[in-house]
């Protein structure tokens, strides 16, 4: 569905106060956000202090009073764009559809989850939910519509553009006019959107669903702000998450491992060269603590009854010993943790296809958990959906 939109004033740079997303901001990124223009979204979508809810809470209202922040004055869709060079070094050209969609019980068929979930203690999400009535950033969903992408290539009113400090160009337009906001409604009504990122925002927004039910905001409650895109090859670009472990060692990884992947040295190093040759060689990659490196191969049949993903084949031939498992992307990021002593050990694995995400879709599967990373991430402050509007 389509909502009234607040966004930024058109006196603000968009490059200046959008951010990407909380959960991949350190305390440092988020003070320097804050340093290059004191509007920085981060203030509200990732507040802190002894109430940093309710402060997040009153920012916002103040930068709704003076203007800083604008209310649309009538529902619209927005395009969001984004250009890129992928990990393989081509220009992409990405569109997706960020309206309110539909909040629906766990196991429903309409919005479906793709991969397993690590458990979230924290309420992070939902008390700024609460004390903000406001939809911050957008889930981001897949889906099983085609030609989706074909009805949003034609161009909206333009909002805003601008390129961040990794080289993507962000573009968003708004799309108002009647018979286009409901054929793109239409459209994405008529086929399970699967989610690809915000798997916690989602049920985040179901339990405020169930609060609200009876009070003024409970028809809002029951749509949520989503990013919808086709599930396509050349809409997406995908990386891998790899695994970090503790409570087992390298060598007892490559003993377990021994029954379901053949073993050999990494020669010469292990660089972040190893990224292209576990593709070309169809590999895994563990490293040790000390930076040595072994190839992962998998047999011949070891896996025969499992999907063709990566993360499926580590859970099943590690599931009889004791291990912890962390989730990192990067490979440097990856190397960092290993030298810092925060891992025995590393496993790099290739990212997702997207015919196994189109599997899992079809089929009502679940990977197993932090499968997928989807690049680049959605900027948050583009686009805020105020649940009273």
């Amino acid at each position: 569905m389509p909502f009234r939109a607040l966004r930024y004033g058109p006196n603000h740079d968009l490059s200046l106060v959008t951010a990407p997303p909380y959960d991949v901001l350190s305390d440092a990124e988020r003070r320097k956000l804050l340093s290059l223009h004191h509007h920085s979204i981060v203030a509200i979508d990732l507040p802190v202090g002894d109430h940093p809810y309710e402060q997040a809470a009153a920012t916002l209202a103040a930068w709704r009073d003076r203007g800083v922040l604008q209310l649309d004055d009538r529902p619209s869709f927005t395009l969001y764009r984004m250009s890129f060079v992928d990990a393989r070094g081509e220009r992409r050209n990405t569109v997706g559809v960020i309206g309110a969609l539909e909040v629906v019980d766990e196991g429903a068929d309409g919005v479906l989850p793709h991969e397993r979930t690590t458990p979230k203690a924290t309420t992070d999400r939902l008390d700024l939910t609460r004390a903000t009535r406001t939809n911050m950033s957008p889930v981001w969903g897949l889906s099983l519509r085609e030609q989706l992408t074909d009805a949003l290539i034609a161009a909206g009113e333009p909002l805003g553009e601008f390129t961040d400090e990794h080289g993507v160009t962000h573009r968003v337009e708004r799309v108002v006019d009647p018979l286009r906001v409901r054929s793109i409604a239409s459209l994405v009504s008529s086929a399970p959107v699967l989610i690809a990122d915000g798997h916690h925002r989602y049920a985040i927004a179901r339990t405020y669903r169930d609060e609200m039910r009876g009070t003024p905001l409970g028809d809002a409650a029951g749509t949520t702000m989503a990013y919808v895109g086709e599930l396509v090859e050349e809409q997406l670009s995908i990386d891998a998450i790899h695994r970090l472990y503790r409570g087992i060692t390298a060598d007892e990884l490559r003993r377990v491992a021994n029954a379901r992947f053949e073993i050999e040295p990494v020669g010469g190093g292990v660089t972040s060269r190893i990224i292209a040759e576990m593709a070309q060689r169809g590999s895994l990659c563990l490293v040790d603590d000390s930076g040595a490196g072994w190839w992962l191969t998998p047999r011949p049949d070891a896996f025969h009854s499992l999907r063709d993903l990566d993360s499926d084949r580590l859970e099943y031939a590690l599931r009889t010993v004791s291990h912890e498992v962390a989730y990192q992307h990067g490979f440097d990021e990856v190397m960092a943790q290993l030298r810092a002593g925060h891992a025995h050990a590393a496993v790099f694995i290739r990212p997702t296809s997207i015919t196994e995400i189109r599997r899992t879709a079809d089929e009502r599967l679940l990977m197993p958990p932090k499968s997928t990373f989807f690049t680049p991430k959605l900027r948050t402050g583009l686009v805020m959906r105020p649940l009273d509007a």
